[in-house]
């Protein structure tokens, strides 16, 4: 029997696809055709499937993996989702803020004058909650590709995005002006799964906090 029990783990690419890899071979896995295969998904025979991180809760939710691995910012997105949250795994650290261009604060000004900041992210759901929280009224422009365009060519007066050094930002002459939530990378179970397989995903759960 493999390591993981024969549980079906869904395992994101991008840049939490070295740790996880990492984390997988401290369970035993044997994750070398992970590592020389970049376009295969499926890995039947270590129960390992790779997509793109926001995708794991959908995959877990509907049975087709029994645990999965994604950051905190996809499960706070998605938090009607029905999964569990098992354990933070420490690793892919980010922070999620709020940012605009440097010098006097362009949505703080807007908020004064119009009663209304216009805000670009890919975190529609996070970013609502915050500024609802916050008692502020805020128009969420979503976008897909690079959310720091957004307020460079006035589209938007501020931005909700993730960071991991603020390099970014800086480069293209942002601040960040509040800090909403650290980010980390997630294991998720199906509630399914957590009760049938509880044994083995207890293994699992023991076996890293062994690491």
């Amino acid at each position: 029997m493999s390591p993981t029990r024969g549980l079906t783990i869904a395992v994101p690419r991008g840049a939490l696809f070295p740790p996880t890899l990492d984390l997988l071979d401290g369970l035993g896995l044997d994750t070398s055709e992970l590592r020389s295969n970049d376009r295969k998904l499926l890995f039947a025979d270590v129960g390992l499937i790779t997509m793109r991180p926001s995708d794991v809760p959908t995959y877990v939710e509907a049975g087709a993996a029994d645990l999965g691995i994604t950051g905190k910012d996809v499960l706070m997105e998605q938090s009607e989702r029905a999964i569990y949250e098992l354990a933070d795994l420490g690793f892919g650290r980010c922070e999620m803020v709020v940012a605009s261009v440097a010098g006097p604060d362009p949505a703080a000004e807007a908020l004064r004058r119009l009663g209304v900041m216009r805000i670009a992210t890919k975190y529609p759901k996070i970013a609502t909650r915050h500024f609802e929280a916050t008692g502020r009224q805020s128009e969420i422009v979503e976008v897909k590709g690079s959310v720091e365009l957004a307020p460079l060519t006035g589209l938007v007066d501020a931005i909700v995005d993730l960071t991991a050094t603020g390099v970014t930002l800086e480069q293209n002459g942002l601040i960040v002006r509040e800090r909403i939530t650290v980010c980390t990378a997630r294991l998720i179970a199906n509630p399914v799964s957590h009760k049938l397989r509880s044994a083995e995903i207890d293994y699992v759960l023991e076996r890293l906090r062994a690491r």
